[in-house]
């Protein structure tokens, strides 16, 4: 299966109307998610003054899924997805209500978010999975930027206005926005998705282990699947300063609206760079890309160590958040060469792996502004990250040509995996 040369138009994917109503669903849950980030990073730091557990609180919203992927995902592989969908998305909104009760202790927010997380895990993997299905062929590449930048969009819009929300409403109001979100995502899933039966496979009755660790063989099939993996948690280095906005911002002399500022930076400069990536550079040169964008997505934060203040910080974060767009190339590369049966599993595995590098990360970070600046400590985790990128982005630089032109998708034959080059389905292009 070869990556179609041409460059994807928005506007063939907006005519298909599940996806438009896949892309609202989206839209509303991600903006509410944001909302209620900035309002638990808020209210812990208010609470108990450390850039420590401030971090740690954003990070347990990407923690979770070191138990939730690859316990949970498989879920997307054995049942209707649109189904699944909706009943996780009933349960998150009941969740975050509980939340929102005021006088909620640290502990049982902190638990509430857990179990929140680990609720979005089956969802994201059975949204992901869909996704191929509701827009197939060369069009997907257009569909996966679509949704990226819908993310960041979300993130921008939750992390901007979220810390004046926050600052008019309360952190109580913001939590129940956005279990709003979550109900209103679920209707607009169950009435604008196609009802469809599950994806072909095992039945859901059948061993469990083989579907908790069939991403992971997958993925030990295929050093380019692998590689793809390690180009995703790279993430974890250049998003180590989302953990930091609030004392950052409070050590510069602002509030909630300069956290929601910085915030913001990142995701609007990821809007930029996936337009420039998918609509003005093919494909192919996009792969290629890969390495250089990720070394530089970490390496741009090395200039924190100067700092600077809030409007150039944001310009910085902005920059990082423009080469992190390497991200959406690299998806598609991945989707590309995992067939439907396997794919919630695919993308439990890529995804829990992300989520885990990023909590990590976030959460080290953390702990260390307790101790040093944290200018000093993004700098420090820029240029670990830059490194980091060099070899994967050597490794990927060695893979034979073909390896980068023509995915490969791994077949289930009993209780083994086959591999098989793609070179004439692009009507199956994920």
């Amino acid at each position: 299966m070869s990556v179609p040369p041409a460059a994807p138009r928005f506007g063939e994917v907006f005519a298909i109307g599940e996806f438009r109503m896949l892309w609202l669903a989206q839209l509303t849950a991600v903006g509410g998610n944001q909302l209620a980030r900035v309002a638990l990073a808020l209210l812990v730091f208010a609470r108990s003054a450390s850039a420590g557990l401030a971090a740690l609180t954003y990070a347990l919203t990407l923690l979770p899924e070191l138990v939730g992927g690859p316990l949970l995902s498989w879920l997307a592989d054995r049942y209707p997805r649109r189904g699944l969908m909706v009943v996780c998305d009933l349960a998150r909104a009941g969740l975050v209500a509980a939340m929102a009760v005021p006088g909620t202790s640290l502990w049982l927010l902190c638990g509430l978010l857990i179990l929140v997380q680990l609720v979005q895990s089956p969802h994201l993997a059975a949204r992901s999975a869909l996704l191929p299905t509701v827009v197939p062929g060369e069009r997907y590449l257009a569909a996966a930027a679509v949704v990226n930048v819908t993310a960041q969009l979300g993130q921008l819009a939750g992390f901007a206005a979220g810390g004046v929300a926050v600052a008019a409403l309360g952190t109580s109001q913001a939590l129940l926005i956005n279990a709003g979100t979550f109900v209103l995502s679920a209707l607009l899933t169950w009435s604008g998705l196609a009802r469809r039966p599950r994806p072909s496979g095992p039945a859901p009755g059948s061993s469990r282990r083989s579907a908790i660790t069939g991403g992971a063989a997958l993925v030990r099939a295929d050093p380019r699947l692998g590689l793809l993996v390690a180009f995703g948690c790279l993430s974890g280095f250049y998003a180590c300063k989302e953990g930091l906005a609030a004392p950052y911002a409070e050590a510069l002399g602002h509030g909630p609206t300069g956290v929601g500022l910085l915030l913001a930076a990142s995701p609007a400069g990821a809007v930029i760079g996936v337009f420039v990536l998918t609509r003005l550079v093919s494909p192919e040169r996009g792969l290629r890309l890969l390495g250089p964008l990720a070394v530089a997505a970490s390496g741009v934060l090395v200039f924190t160590a100067l700092s600077p203040g809030i409007a150039v910080t944001c310009v910085l974060w902005g920059v990082s958040g423009l080469f992190s767009a390497f991200q959406v190339p690299a998806n598609a590369a991945y989707s590309s060469s995992v067939p439907d049966a396997l794919r919630g599993q695919a993308f439990g595995l890529a995804s829990t792996a992300v989520r885990v590098a990023q909590g990590v990360g976030i959460s080290l970070a953390g702990f260390a502004a307790d101790l040093v600046p944290a200018p000093v400590v993004i700098a420090a985790f820029g240029v670990t990250g830059a490194a980091v990128s060099t070899v994967v982005a050597l490794r990927w630089s060695r893979l034979p040509q073909r390896a980068l032109e023509a995915p490969k998708e791994l077949v289930p034959t009993g209780k083994s995996l086959t591999v098989r080059t793609q070179e004439a389905e692009s009507e199956e292009v994920e």
